[in-house]
């Protein structure tokens, strides 16, 4: 597989929607994630990341907009001991709560479907990063309608053993702008990963479509010691 510049993914997509990236610094050094939120109404626009424990959650930056809380209002980053959960919804909370209970990653995620937000039928998309001593590995899963159908859920799991440095994967809810919204293809991308906390920060936040943009995440995980940098962007401050 080709490796893309991230990047250029994202400044050539002006409606990625919501994407997760999960990879390994070019030094070896560190787990690297990241997820970040877009919105094209005014009650989608209307939120903020904060931080909750180790995790954080969306709120709405002026609640007296709020007009609908479902689908929007959810915790997008929980950590379960050794793993970190990264997802675009509240199947955070299924896959913390199912995988306290000993089922796998991709057990949890069968209790699931696509969101109910017709004609679009959104793709939920998730990620799992687990911490060992010999460093870490991590999986990805899209659970999507069948080409807009409703009636078929198509759900896909992709794992990744020993990541390589510098190297990382990325997948988003849709493939562009549309109506309805046309979701993801194919399998997540393989992108490059680089640069300190800070500046992949701002690579991702600079390169996000500047009226869509609504907020990211980031987070470094050092794997000699499990310490951890997290950075926070709002566009609404």
């Amino acid at each position: 597989m080709k490796m893309l510049d991230l990047a250029q993914e994202l400044s050539s997509n002006a409606y990625p929607g919501r994407g997760i990236v999960i990879g390994k610094s070019a030094d070896g050094k560190y787990a690297v994630t990241a997820y970040f939120i877009m919105g094209r109404s005014e009650n989608s626009r209307n939120r903020v990341f904060i931080e909750e424990g180790k995790g954080i959650r969306t709120e709405a930056f002026d609640p007296s907009k709020l007009t609908d809380p479902h689908l929007i209002i959810y915790a997008p980053v929980r950590v379960l001991g050794n793993k970190l959960i990264v997802t675009n919804g509240d199947q955070t909370d299924t896959i913390y709560e199912l995988m306290d209970k000993q089922y796998t990653f991709e057990q949890a995620l069968r209790t699931r479907e696509f969101e109910d937000d017709a004609p679009n039928f959104t793709p939920r998309i998730s990620g799992i990063l687990r911490f060992d001593d010999k460093g870490f590995n991590y999986a990805m899963s899209i659970l999507k309608s069948a080409n807009g159908n409703p009636d078929s859920c198509q759900r896909y799991t992709f794992s990744y053993n020993n990541p390589v440095s510098g190297e990382g994967h990325f997948i988003h809810t849709y493939m562009g702008d549309g109506s309805p919204l046309p979701s993801f293809e194919g399998e997540p991308k393989l992108v490059g990963i680089s640069g300190s906390i800070d500046e992949f920060t701002d690579m991702l936040w600079n390169n996000l479509n500047a009226d869509n943009k609504v907020s990211l995440f980031v987070r470094y995980v050092n794997l000699e010691d499990n310490t951890e940098e997290t950075r926070i962007v709002n566009k609404n401050k």
